[in-house]
This record gives C-alpha cells, sequence and structure tokens, in this order.
C-alpha cells in the first residue's frame, strides 16, 4: 500500500512493559516518530493475542482503549512497514541463530470484504457470478487486498518469522485477456507487472536475512519469471522455483521439456499421499534431473542473460484414483549431482506448503476477513499485526515438533508456566511442576484448546493452539484478580 508521511519528532523505539514477553521481542526493532504510537501498538497487538480471532472491541474492552486502537490504525504516522519493522529485525535475529540453509517460502493471497464502498477498499478480481436469460455471463467485482509474503523456515519445517510483505490492491482492471491478443505480455517490462513483486520480496528477504549463500527462494508455478532467475543471481541467492512455461533451451533449437524427455530416469523416491477422500497410499516419483542452458524469452534477449540451471523432475507413473497424478517441474540453480540431492530438494519444495498453513491460520484463526475496517489503509495496518499474531501461533506448534532441548521460557512467562503446570492431569503434575519442559507446557496449552492428547494421536495442531491461547489468556487473568483479592 502507499507509504503514508512520517511527522516531525523525535524517533523513539518500543520499550518493553514486561521483560522477556514475546511482544516486546518482536516489537523492539519497532521505531515511531511518536513514543505513544509504540506504546498503543504493543498494548493492541498483546490485546489481540490474548484472544485470537476476536473483534477490536471484544478484545479491548471499552471504548477508550477501542478508540485509540481505531485511532492508531488509522494514523497517518502509521503503516504497515513500521508496524513489522521490528517483527522483521526478530526474524533475522532467530535466523543468525540457526545453522543450515534458509528456506524463504513465497506466496500470494487475498482477503475478501464485503463494501458498499468498494473504491474505498479496492478491487482484486472480476468473476462470474451466472449468467443472464439471453446466455451473456454476469460478472461481479470482488472487494479486497492482496498480500504477497515471504515466510522464512528452517529445513526442519520450523518459521523464524516472515521476511518481507507486499499489501496491495487494484483500482481498475487492464483487460489482460484482450490484451492477450493485440501484444505479447513478455514485451511487457517486469516494473510495469504486479509480478515485480516477487523480485521485490525476494531482494528484501535476501538483504534481510544478510547471508545470500543460505537463502533458498522457494515459489510455485506463479514464481517461474525469468526475470526472478536472474536477480537471484545478480544477488547471489538460492533459488527453487515450480515451473510451468516450456522455455528455449541449448541454441535455441529445442525446448526444456525435449531436452528432459532424453533424460533416462536417475532414481525412484517412495512418499505417502492422501487423496480427496482422506485415504493414504503411497506413490513412487521417477526422478530425472539436468544442467539445461535455458534461453530468456526473445523479447527480453537484451535485457536478460541465458543462464545455466539444474532442471528437476518428479513425476508419478499412470493415472492414481481419487486424486492427479503428481508431476513436479522444478528448477533451481542449486547443484544437483545425486538421488540424495534430488530427494532433498523435492523435501524443500514440500515445504511451501508452510505459507498456506500461514495463511489458514490468518483467515480462520485470526479472522482477518471479517474486520468492518472500511479504509484499506487501516485493513493493512491490522493484517500487519495478525500476521505477527499468526506467526506466533505457526510457531508454537511447530516449536513442539522441531526441539525438545529449549527451555519453557522460550515460548511462556514465568506465571503462564506455573498456570500450565498447575493444569496438568493428576498423573502428570508433579513431574510437570518440578521440571517444565517446551513439550509439557506446548501439550497443555493445546489441551486447553481442546486436544485430546491421546497415545496415538498426532502432534497438536495450529486449531487447538490458538483456541488455548485465547482460554490461558482468561485463566491467567483470573489468577491475576484472585492474587490481588488474596492480597487484600
Amino acid at each position: 500500500m502507499r507509504k503514508k508521511p512520517v511527522l516531525g519528532g523525535s524517533s523513539v523505539a518500543i520499550k518493553g512493559h514486561t521483560e522477556g514477553h514475546w511482544v516486546d521481542q518482536e516489537l523492539s526493532g519497532a521505531v515511531f516518530a511518536d513514543e505513544r504510537l509504540g506504546k498503543r501498538l504493543r498494548s493492541l497487538l498483546e490485546q489481540l493475542a490474548q484472544s485470537p480471532g476476536d473483534s477490536i472491541p471484544l478484545v479491548c474492552q471499552d471504548w477508550a482503549n477501542t478508540k485509540a486502537a481505531y485511532r492508531f490504525l488509522d494514523n497517518d504516522r502509521v503503516n504497515e512497514a513500521d508496524i513489522l519493522a521490528g517483527h522483521f529485525e526478530a526474524t533475522a535475529d532467530r535466523a543468525a541463530s540457526t545453522d543450515g540453509p534458509l528456506l524463504v517460502l513465497h506466496d500470494t493471497t487475498e482477503f475478501s470484504y464485503q463494501r458498499d464502498d468498494i473504491e474505498a477498499l479496492g478491487k482484486t478480481r472480476i468473476n462470474i457470478a451466472g449468467v443472464y436469460r439471453d446466455g451473456t455471463p454476469r460478472y461481479y467485482t470482488a472487494c479486497g487486498i492482496l498480500m504477497h509474503s515471504s515466510l522464512v523456515v528452517t529445513p526442519e519445517g520450523l518459521p523464524l518469522g516472515l521476511a518481507a510483505i507486499k499489501f496491495w490492491s487494484r483500482k481498475k482492471f487492464k483487460g489482460a485477456n484482450a490484451l492477450k491478443k493485440k501484444i505479447n505480455p513478455t514485451r511487457v517490462p517486469i516494473e510495469e507487472k504486479e509480478s515485480i513483486r516477487w523480485l521485490q520480496n525476494l531482494e528484501q528477504s535476501t538483504a534481510l536475512l544478510g547471508d545470500p549463500a543460505r537463502c533458498v527462494h522457494i515459489g510455485d508455478r506463479e514464481s517461474d519469471i525469468y526475470e526472478l532467475f536472474c536477480k537471484a543471481q545478480e544477488t547471489g541467492t538460492q533459488f527453487l522455483l515450480r515451473t510451468c512455461v516450456d522455455r528455449r533451451a541449448g541454441d535455441g533449437s529445442t525446448t526444456i521439456a525435449e531436452e528432459m524427455a532424453e533424460v533416462p530416469c536417475k532414481g525412484r523416491h517412495r512418499i505417502e499421499v492422501r487423496d480427496r477422500r482422506g485415504r493414504v497410499s503411497e506413490v513412487i516419483l521417477e526422478l530425472t534431473y539436468r544442467n539445461i542452458k535455458i534461453l530468456p524469452p526473445a523479447d527480453k534477449q537484451r535485457r536478460c542473460p541465458a543462464l545455466t540451471l539444474t532442471v528437476l523432475h518428479a513425476i508419478e507413473r499412470g493415472k492414481p484414483r481419487g486424486r492427479d497424478p503428481i508431476v513436479w517441474k522444478l528448477v533451481t540453480n542449486l547443484p544437483i549431482h545425486s538421488r540424495a540431492e534430488a530427494i532433498e530438494k523435492l523435501e524443500w519444495y514440500a515445504l511451501r506448503w508452510k505459507i498456506e498453513t500461514f495463511h489458514k491460520i490468518l483467515k480462520s484463526g485470526c479472522q482477518a476477513e471479517r474486520s468492518k475496517l472500511r479504509t484499506a489503509e487501516r485493513l493493512v495496518n491490522l493484517l500487519a499485526l495478525f500476521c505477527i499474531l499468526s506467526w506466533r501461533i505457526f510457531w508454537l506448534t511447530m516449536l513442539n515438533r522441531a526441539t525438545e532441548s529449549a527451555k519453557p521460557s522460550l515460548a511462556f512467562t514465568p506465571q503462564e508456566i506455573d498456570i500450565l503446570a498447575r493444569l496438568a492431569a493428576d498423573r502428570q503434575r508433579t513431574a510437570v511442576r518440578r521440571s517444565p519442559t517446551i513439550q509439557s507446557c506446548l501439550r497443555q496449552l493445546a489441551r486447553l484448546g481442546g486436544y485430546l492428547d491421546r497415545t496415538y494421536d498426532p502432534p497438536p495442531g495450529n486449531i487447538v493452539i490458538w483456541r488455548g491461547m485465547s482460554r490461558l489468556s482468561d485463566i491467567a487473568l483470573g489468577f491475576k484478580l484472585g492474587a490481588q483479592v488474596v492480597g487484600n
């Protein structure tokens, strides 16, 4: 969205109220021209975290706090970049404390809203709602905001945080389908397309993490953009992208598909998949990979050089029942010399689904599409807050699966640890209170959200975690009030 002006005044970093509180850690790098804006940001994020998915009036509890929240979201000196600056810094710090590659997952999602004044919010697309009696299609304009996000995860799937985000909406539609009949889309400069966000986020996230060689940028077929390949090479970073375009290869007389058709199967990989009815079956993928000189589109040859990249295909043979066959066609500037390296890249690409989960938490856990705010600027500021909260829910969920040695203080305050220990089942309470672990605290948090914790149950998911966070906040408030009554 548009950058709002920052008025004069001294820049003041946010200062925390509670030492070690996660909100302080995520916002310590956020800087505002007015110290009161920083304090309000911290207060609002803490209130939203206490009851994910509830409306602003409900989490604020009174008119004074509600009005202050609305004023903050509508303030000309506040924008999404300011709100997320501290979280981006925290992401970089967490990434610096880890070893190995950093997988940067990129994807776009859409937030839809029902508004009478569509122009105040913006448009996302034009849909066909049916047909008239004469058979002509009936169109309607979808109102909403688009978001392109970049989520950093470890190869084990632990989300370290967001590294870049772009918000936008459309004021008018260019008629892309009709335009294709008149002009080749490859002739339009990338700077004039919405696709530029892929290049911008790659550049921003790589600069934030500070070590281009560790970064592996991962995207779906929407990321099959030749300029993106060139930008990664120019930046000195790595990429692993799914392709949908059969580009010219070699000396220009062949294509990638023709080159790959000559490559024999170099290995097989067995995986488990689930069909539309939830049935699990084993699938064998045939792996082929090859270094290929890929040529830019004809209209981009003056601006883009030819690149030698590795093309990796993982294809399921035959026609499975109840689902489409798996056909992954990936391109990367990482070397692949063996079956083990090919499988490693497939496992990295499979983690791309993590960003879909992040978007699900935004929409289902934080109820981002239920907001009644009327302008794009207010909504974008609120969505930026929801992004931080959604990352934390996702992080807590995956933390239970990714580490066993971390202390519970990494995720909880001393009071929260004590409450979760007290709420443990009778058979576990004594052991938990003596030496609480991060797993015992997270599983008890999940129990508050409805997790049954039976022997054969899978690890807790995002839904029970965000429900548990809300109940834990209520219980903590009860403890606080009870302590005041006893003290009196």
